[in-house]
């Protein structure tokens, strides 16, 4: 079962989060396996950002989709990890290329430094005209050296972004996806936790502060295969035992995280709405139907010439001026 744990450490600026992908992680590997599955560095990317994806979903507690991405050059063209406000999550690649057993990211999708990450959080309810919010950051670091690796990237954008230190651990295999997440909080105003002025100054310090210092060189002490055999509660005290940490109950029942796709019949409709009539009815007349396959769960959407001219139909009854969502 997968699992979702929360903490602080008790009169420190630090928080910090742990993510264990198991059921749904091994459901998104069944359903790409039926489409030929990934290699192993791809398979190990995208776990890596799944568990990335529901780690950031859990800290910024966001009523919308958080998308992670990254695309590039290699023979990974994009890569996508998405997550629900219910931690639901799902996740898909498109590679075009022989990819080599145990290659950094790099060579995954930055063979020319081209590469970039985005993370776009698109709200649930949408206000008419209202954009999803956007943040793009190149796969390498201030002074141009790639990195190679997810968390690597993730660091930099949050440091950039939200101008927070931030520490990440991830790692993935055919079972289990995981992440450490460990975050110095902001300490000025309502969040200050150090009570004079001197010390606000200091701990907003972007890499100047002793106690997440301490603390993220903990969390870097994780070894891979630590993170993917070890329980929760072996990793929190294994790496904080003497830290006072205050740890809250699990995500459980409908809110911890698991597989769910949001495609549906309705949303590939309104899709082929909008390519037109001509561009559809071309595809009848060579093919008999319109076949759309989801990228993430592999679910098969056909429409007949029948289905195909009710699509059409619908539009022509709506009232001009309407808004309706499809």
């Amino acid at each position: 079962m997968s699992e979702l744990h929360k903490f602080l450490f008790e009169g420190l600026p630090v928080r910090g989060m742990l993510v264990r992908l198991t059921d749904g992680w091994q459901e998104v590997l069944q359903r790409h396996r039926q489409a030929g599955g990934y290699p192993a560095a791809v398979t190990e990317l995208l776990g890596e950002m799944s568990a990335a994806a529901v780690l950031m979903q859990g800290n910024i507690k966001f009523n919308g989709s958080l998308i992670l991405q990254v695309f590039g050059d290699g023979p990974v063209k994009l890569a996508v990890a998405e997550v629900q406000p219910d931690f639901g999550f799902r996740a898909t690649a498109k590679v075009t290329g022989e990819v080599a057993e145990g290659v950094p990211l790099s060579h995954l999708v930055n063979v020319n430094n081209q590469g970039r990450c985005a993370i776009t959080l698109d709200p649930k309810d949408r206000l008419p005209g209202q954009q999803p919010y956007q943040g793009v950051v190149p796969l390498y670091g201030d002074r141009g050296e790639r990195l190679e690796h997810v968390s690597e990237v993730l660091e930099h954008y949050m440091l950039q972004s939200e101008q927070l230190d931030t520490k990440l651990v991830l790692a993935a295999n055919d079972h289990l996806a995981a992440g450490l997440l460990i975050q110095r909080l902001p300490a000025t105003g309502e969040a200050n936790l150090s009570g004079t002025a001197a010390a606000q100054a200091r701990e907003d310090a972007i890499g100047l502060n002793e106690d997440y210092n301490r603390i993220a060189m903990l969390a870097a002490s994780l070894k891979r295969e630590e993170l993917l055999t070890l329980d929760a509660d072996t990793i929190l005290h294994r790496l904080f035992w003497q830290e006072p940490i205050q740890r809250f109950e699990a995500a459980t029942g409908a809110v911890q995280p698991h597989f769910h796709c949001t495609c549906s019949r309705e949303r590939v409709a309104a899709m082929l709405q909008g390519l037109g009539t001509a561009e559809i009815e071309s595809v009848l007349a060579e093919r008999g139907q319109v076949e759309v396959g989801c990228d993430f769960c592999g679910m098969q959407y056909r429409f007949d010439p029948v289905d195909a001219a009710q699509l059409f139909l619908s539009q022509q009854r709506q009232p001009p001026g309407s808004n309706q969502v499809q």
